[in-house]
């Protein structure tokens, strides 16, 4: 190759790569920084395999950094509260769940408002409720658990992340829907509940699909779920509506937020990011063996629209059931 051949390749592959550079950096909200999306569950659960894999495709796709920060403890709050004061840069997210606007209807203290204090990115994904009991247990059916909590009133335990977690106002809108005399134990998340379920400290656990998944049918006995229809990875097993009690909200749902006044342009990629990563075939292949429903379709003022009906439906709900703050 001539000298000026040669300068001229040179020259062509440096602004090649350049653009390469710069087109990456477009792709990033916040480049040459890592951001942090905050899980306020711990390790384990449906929220955690969701956050780890759309974290992980974000930054193949984009190049953008991101690591996932678990920070459970005081029924979501106290990883809300620290993203809502976080720096409104996009470097740090919050995947969040229903206790996001229950909080809001059970506690007077916070000082966030769910739907004032954050910019909505996107609706990310749902996982059904399963009410399980140990596989050695006695207790067959649901009709069974409330046959043994009518002989032994206050003696049975239902375990669950909380307390004011959707779960735990599922528990007692059950309870008080199906008379039933049961003490609820909370956990930090719904992965110990399945744990101290397995080891026989509790006698039943309210916990995401995605949660129980890998051990139903094995140490673990299903005997309701919380969806409307029936799971067709369980279809033997009915629903909690089909048992009588349609109060009861027994699906977990998962979006994404930032905290208010992060730049519209950091939100826009954001939200182009997250709706691409739950397209991906690999994730959205991995989301659904997890037992988690990909969504990634309600993003903006219609995320915005639907916390706000959420918001109105566990305050109806939290009232009927008379769950008083902790």
């Amino acid at each position: 190759m001539k000298p000026n051949t040669r300068r001229l390749a040179t020259i062509a592959t440096t602004i090649l790569l350049a653009a390469g550079t710069a087109n990456i950096a477009q792709a990033q909200w916040a480049p040459g920084k890592t951001v942090r999306l905050v899980v306020p569950f711990p390790p384990g659960g449906a929220a955690d395999i969701l956050a780890r894999l759309v974290a992980n495709q974000i930054t193949q796709a984009s190049g953008q950094g991101m690591v996932v920060e678990n920070r459970p403890g005081g029924g979501t709050v106290i990883a809300t509260e620290a993203v809502s004061r976080a720096t409104p840069d996009g470097t740090t997210l919050l995947l969040m769940a229903n206790s996001f606007v229950i909080n809001a209807s059970l506690r007077t203290h916070l000082s966030y408002d769910p739907l004032t204090s954050f910019e909505h990115i996107c609706f990310m994904a749902q996982s059904p409720h399963v009410l399980s009991v140990n596989s050695k247990s006695t207790i067959k059916t649901f009709a069974d658990l409330a046959a043994q909590a009518k002989a032994k009133p206050g003696e049975l335990t239902i375990a669950a992340v909380g307390p004011a977690t959707t779960h735990h106002i599922a528990i007692e809108v059950l309870k008080r829907s199906a008379n039933l005399d049961m003490t609820y134990v909370s956990f930090t998340g719904g992965a110990p509940s399945v744990t101290n379920l397995i080891g026989g400290h509790v006698t039943s656990a309210l916990t995401n699909y995605a949660e129980a998944k890998e051990n139903l049918g094995g140490t673990l006995r299903p005997i309701a779920v919380g969806t409307r229809e029936r799971l067709p990875e369980l279809p033997d097993i009915p629903t909690l509506n089909e048992l009588g009690y349609p109060d009861v909200i027994g699906v977990s749902w998962f979006g994404l937020v930032a905290p208010a006044t992060t730049p519209a342009a950091a939100i826009a990629e954001i939200t182009k990011r997250a709706k691409a990563a739950l397209a991906d075939t690999e994730v959205s292949t991995k989301v659904a063996g997890a037992g988690i429903v990909a969504e990634g379709k309600t993003c903006g003022a219609d995320f915005t629209a639907l916390l706000k009906t959420q918001h109105g439906r566990y305050a109806k709900a939290i009232k009927e059931a008379g769950i008083k703050e902790k």
